[in-house]
């Protein structure tokens, strides 16, 4: 009896072991399970902090370009008065400024392919701050036309290197959204910055202007030093000399595809500058909009290029870039023919100019983004200096169109529609000369 009760009780307690041992397996694997979520969700959280300032710094950077050339603008008439100079000779540093922001990718791309993006990008943002120095203190216009050619040579580093970055951290839908994003930064330069650069001649002379940028390049200087990571490893970068370089550049421009899909961005891009070059005139000298109205305008149409390109990010994951971009170039297109007829028409009022014009803008956030990930997609071995020539095309279009709309005449809005519509239907075209290619596109 007692031997049974023993075995019996001897049962019981292995059952009862057994079930304790089940349940506390169970509750391991439960806690197991609950860590793991909870150390994925911080890892997540980590991951978005660290694009987030990746978006800020590379924005930044990005937004030297347009910064140049449009915090100063408000200023060309004191410029003009204090150095005793004609408005033309004024205009010429705004054009030296944009020759260097093209001419200067040209040299920082491929250098950057051989000793990495860090360094160069450093090396550029301290050029800048102490070019911008120099300028304040510019005692005559030719001279500062001098200062803001090396000042825009030093700024193309920022452009054509925060490019390159994002080629070589992601490609495909992914790489669309983190350019979509650079844009709602970037996109801000345009917005801010003749605000702020008028603000700055309240308080100081043109000159001022100079300082602020100075002070700012210098910031984003230290940041990029003490924040941003290496993004070219050694292994993946290219030892290949001058000579080597542009016979790369000779590669591109007999790829179709990068051709055709640099050409479409750059020819989008060109209709931008036509609109910032002679929507002024348009506005305030044909339909006597007030120059607080039109900042607010200007400011309108940035804000609908910054919008669009967050539709822009969430759409190409499911659509592709190749279909947005088509899309894009299409609205460009039809905003463009719109904005024609109403001003050849005539007599239909600042609203019925105004709406065309804020589809083009917007539609803007469709093209560049996918314009230049396509572009870039086959050559991550020479991204640097593939960002370079695509930057290049860009501001070249962009600095022949400008003048072109002002060559035409500034007392008639049909010039400038004219230029934005030509423009328009020739990107679609180099859109359709760049082919077809099967690419496999990554959604995150």
């Amino acid at each position: 009896m007692v031997s049974g009760g023993t075995r019996a009780g001897k049962r019981e307690s292995g059952a009862c072991t057994g079930g304790t041992l089940a349940r506390d397996a169970r509750a391991g694997a439960t806690g197991h399970t609950v860590t793991s979520a909870v150390q994925e969700e911080r890892a997540r959280a980590r991951g978005r902090t660290a694009t987030l300032q990746l978006v800020v710094v590379l924005g930044a950077v990005n937004a030297i370009g347009p910064l140049s050339i449009d915090m100063y603008l408000p200023a060309f008439p004191e410029i003009s008065r204090t150095l005793g100079s004609t408005a033309s000779q004024v205009q010429l540093t705004l054009t030296a400024c944009v020759a260097g922001l093209a001419l200067g990718q040209l040299v920082v791309g491929p250098l950057s392919d051989r000793i990495g993006r860090r360094v160069p990008l450093i090396a550029a943002m301290t050029t800048y701050s102490v070019a911008s120095l120099l300028c304040a203190v510019a005692p005559s216009v030719p001279v500062l036309i001098g200062l803001r050619l090396v000042q825009g040579l030093a700024g193309a580093g920022g452009v054509v290197i925060a490019r390159a970055i994002v080629r070589d951290l992601h490609t495909g839908a992914a790489a669309v959204r983190l350019f979509s994003s650079l844009m709602l930064v970037t996109g801000l330069a345009p917005i801010l910055a003749p605000l702020v650069g008028g603000q700055v001649l309240e308080l100081t002379t043109w000159r001022g202007i100079f300082v602020v940028l100075a002070v700012l390049s210098a910031l984003i200087a230290l940041v990029v030093l003490a924040g941003l990571r290496e993004t070219l490893p050694p292994e993946r970068r290219t030892r290949q000399g001058m000579a080597r370089t542009l016979a790369t550049m000779g590669d591109l421009l007999h790829d179709r595809w990068f051709v055709g899909h640099a050409l479409a961005g750059g020819l989008a891009f060109g209709a931008l500058f036509a609109y910032i070059s002679g929507s002024s005139f348009v506005l305030q000298g044909v339909y006597g909009v007030s120059p607080q109205l039109y900042s607010v305008l200007f400011a309108t149409n940035g804000l609908g290029l910054i919008a669009g390109s967050q539709v822009n990010a969430r759409l190409v994951g499911r659509f592709g870039p190749a279909r947005l971009l088509r899309f894009g170039l299409t609205a460009i297109a039809v905003g463009a023919t719109a904005l024609l007829v109403v001003v050849s028409v005539g007599d239909l009022g600042v609203g019925a100019v105004l709406a065309p014009m804020f589809v083009i803008v917007t539609s803007l956030s469709f093209v560049l983004p996918n314009s230049t990930a396509l572009a870039l997609a086959d050559h991550a071995a020479v991204a640097g200096t593939a960002s370079a020539l695509l930057g290049v095309i860009q501001f070249l279009v962009g600095a022949v169109s400008a003048p072109v709309v002002g060559a035409a005449g500034t007392t008639s809005a049909v010039p400038m529609a004219a230029v934005m519509t030509v423009l328009a239907f020739s990107a679609l075209v180099a859109r359709r000369g760049a082919g077809t290619r099967v690419l496999r596109w990554r959604a995150r």
